[in-house]
């Protein structure tokens, strides 16, 4: 299932602050500057294809990933062979999380960059002395895992509480949000139907035909494998409350 990874790069050894490209990383929060500096020149930097898998279900938890440049999305797959798509991945997000478990873990879930990426890789056994050399990266882990327990927890209650269409445009929007490019059209978002479908717990059937209907009163346009969100207020307007459901 794993894609191919590109070599590591050939880095005449930069500083490591410029590594982090100007972005926020809340798993490195609380530390001092010359922390963070060691933690990040630890690391080794590995750029990766779109589509490449750097996490697999049910492998050794061997590595921790910073992403720095791109995105990327967790997945599962299921006995039936289901691709189900999780919480999506934004520079300064971590993956990999279960290698800073104490004791030896397998990964919970995948994870696959979606386009050309960057990230930081430090081995377990690295991060693993940080985590005992600096506690304020075990409270940040922690904070991290309780937001994912957040994530899921939200998604589980929408299943029961939400109609299909705000299931959707739920997941489109935040996506619009997070990894959205802007375009003199609106906000252009990498996803398939299908991928908009399994990310919002609906049929693929059921996830075009709310498409269809957006596209109809120019809420939003296709292309292929894209969307571009070009009203979000439409959108939301559209959409019909499970309480209304008949």
């Amino acid at each position: 299932m794993a894609g191919n990874t590109l070599p590591i790069s050939e880095r005449p050894e930069p500083t490591p602050w410029p590594r982090l490209h100007g972005i926020q990383c809340r798993f490195l929060e609380g530390l001092t500057r010359d922390e963070i500096h060691g933690i990040l020149a630890d690391a080794d930097e590995r750029k990766f294809n779109a589509n490449t898998v750097i996490v697999n279900h049910d492998e050794p938890a061997a590595h921790v990933f910073l992403l720095t440049k791109g995105s990327g999305r967790h997945f599962y797959i299921t006995e039936g062979g289901q691709k189900v798509l999780l919480r999506w991945l934004l520079p300064g997000d971590i993956t990999g999380g279960r290698a800073l478990l104490r004791e030896p873990a397998s990964y919970l879930l995948s994870t696959e960059v979606a386009k050309n990426s960057t990230a930081l890789v430090w081995p377990r056994e690295s991060i693993q002395e940080y985590l005992r050399q600096y506690p304020k990266l075990s409270d940040n882990a922690l904070s991290l895992a309780s937001d994912y327990m957040t994530w899921f927890l939200a998604s589980h209650l929408a299943l029961i509480s939400k109609s299909a269409q705000e299931r959707v445009a739920q997941v489109l929007l935040c996506l619009t949000e997070g990894i959205g490019h802007k375009t003199l059209f609106g906000t252009e978002v990498e996803i398939t139907n299908e991928e908009l479908a399994n990310a919002s717990n609906v049929t693929l059937f059921t996830a075009c035909r709310i498409l269809s209907g957006w596209q109809r009163i120019g809420a939003i346009s296709k292309r292929r494998g894209k969307v571009v969100v070009r009203s979000p207020e439409r959108i939301m307007s559209s959409v019909t409350p499970l309480a209304t459901v008949k």
